[in-house]
């Protein structure tokens, strides 16, 4: 990644110096009391948008509780998708103050529109098989998708591009019945009940919990997906945007994303 020209962005966000109005003199001169103590109260105050891969859909709202708690008066509000999807969005100039990609050719996209500051790696995936809870259909490993109803994301999403290179990896022919929009839909038709089994990351099967059960694919780790992310040109708060990157790669943000399942960057 080439990095972009955005070192304000890296200066941490300042407590706002409140500007005080002295009293009017009874001559009529008005003096400016430029006392710059603050209490703390709506320091990083703002609202941030931040468009992200639909597989960062839970450990992002983790990460977004301690982010307002550490920055009072703040809200962080998303749009998840297709990486691909939210990056051309933001190519096209599309409101938002952060991206999070699942993939490096998404944020690429994005950058070669020149809509990019300082671009952060902060996580990686892998793939794996899930089954509706208890596995009915008895799927133990990707040789068992010939013959059952599966599902995996499209290829345009970079789920799905993980997907059919651990498929061609591990000699897979088998059809899926359906290519989702995105990792999130995948799971949901898994959970659902309408197909024996999805390729999702590892993140999404740690996330339904109880609600679906986990088939590791061997050598998975060998086509991992990182994860980018990076403050917008068009952000209406660069100075917040930044604090929240710099938090997610922060050893508190990489706690949270490890506790979801997430690698190291």
């Amino acid at each position: 990644m080439t990095p972009h020209r955005s070192a304000a962005r890296r200066i941490t966000l300042a407590a706002t110096a409140v500007l005080l109005s002295a009293s009017l003199a009874a001559c009529g001169s008005e003096d400016d009391a430029g006392d710059t103590s603050s209490d703390g109260a709506g320091d990083g105050a703002g609202t941030l948008t931040v468009l992200a891969a639909a597989s960062l859909t839970d450990v992002f709202a983790d990460l977004a509780t301690q982010f307002e708690a550490d920055h009072e008066g703040s809200t962080v509000e998303f749009s998840f998708g297709s990486s691909t999807d939210l990056a051309e969005q933001v190519a096209d100039g599309a409101p938002g103050d952060v991206l999070a990609t699942a993939d490096e050719t998404s944020m690429t996209l994005a950058e070669d529109a020149d809509v990019t500051g300082d671009i952060e790696t902060f996580a990686t995936n892998v793939l794996t098989i899930v089954t509706p809870a208890g596995n009915p259909a008895g799927i133990e490993s990707l040789d068992d998708l010939d013959g059952a109803t599966w599902v995996r994301c499209a290829d345009e999403a970079p789920c799905g591009k993980v997907a059919a290179a651990v498929l061609a990896d591990n000699d897979i022919t088998a059809e899926p019945a359906s290519l989702e929009e995105d990792v999130r839909s995948t799971l949901d038709k898994v959970v659902s009940g309408e197909a024996d089994a999805g390729l999702v990351y590892a993140t999404d099967a740690v996330a339904a919990g109880d609600e679906v059960t986990a088939v590791p694919i061997p050598g998975a780790d060998s086509e991992v997906t990182s994860y980018f992310t990076t403050v917008l040109d068009q952000s209406e708060d660069a100075d917040l945007a930044q604090e929240w990157v710099d938090f997610v790669v922060s050893d508190d943000g990489q706690a949270i994303l490890e506790t979801a399942g997430f690698g190291a960057p």
